[in-house]
């Protein structure tokens, strides 16, 4: 395997003077293209900011990140933006679908952003991700009327529809059943073997962390295990 991403001595401080906090203390990561990977640590360690960093929404205070062999710490917004929408995906916690929309048409903004437009191409793509997401029957049912299992999986089929790198997944079973968070997390992983896609899956749930090929910890703003 080859580095995906890395990032060295990563500092981010929020405020300014005596109001100053810092969450991340020098933090370093390498990731191999191809993992599957937990994220692990308590409330307040700095993952959530790790995460928001490493899917370049965010920029550190200091210190390097790379990725595909590109610095990203200088990149304007406007570059981050266009190479966000081509290499990452990204599944929260609470899905972030429009609920006017179709699953389809959720799955296929993405590309839509990036087009301009709803492509035939981009339909197709998005249908066949919903095939495999096991909701062949739900592709034009609005998401308002999925259950949460269902919207979940639409958000994987979302985050996977450019054909991304790296997903990025914030607490993404974090609202569901055990059962309909096995299937996501079983979908994960038939993705990550078949596509060679990266995971890194921020979860509080050991069950979930298990799940995974690797386990990163987080403490006090480092990477701690």
């Amino acid at each position: 395997m080859t580095a995906l991403l890395e990032v060295r001595d990563l500092v981010k401080t929020f405020g300014m003077g005596e109001a100053a906090t810092r969450v991340l203390h020098g933090l370093t990561l390498t990731m191999e293209a191809g993992e599957l990977a937990a994220l692990l640590g308590p409330s307040g360690s700095g993952k959530s900011t790790l995460l928001t960093i490493l899917g370049t929404l965010m920029h550190p205070t200091s210190g390097s990140h790379t990725m595909l062999g590109l610095d990203l710490t200088t990149a304007s917004d406007s570059a981050l933006t266009e190479f966000r929408n081509l290499h990452i995906g990204f599944v929260f916690q609470f899905h972030n679908l429009l609920p006017d929309f179709t699953a389809l048409e959720n799955v296929c903004f993405p590309t839509a952003v990036r087009e301009g437009r709803e492509t035939t191409a981009a339909r197709t793509r998005g249908q066949e991700l919903l095939v495999r997401m096991g909701l062949a029957d739900r592709v034009h049912f609005p998401t308002a009327n999925l259950s949460g299992g269902q919207k979940q999986r639409v958000a994987v089929a979302r985050a996977l529809m450019n054909r991304p790198e790296l997903v990025l997944a914030d607490e993404p079973t974090g609202n569901l059943d055990r059962a309909s968070a096995s299937q996501v997390m079983d979908l994960i992983a038939e993705i990550n073997h078949d596509e060679g896609t990266t995971f890194l899956i921020s979860t509080h749930d050991e069950k979930i962390a298990a799940l995974c090929r690797r386990q990163i910890v987080v403490g006090d703003g480092i990477v701690t295990g």
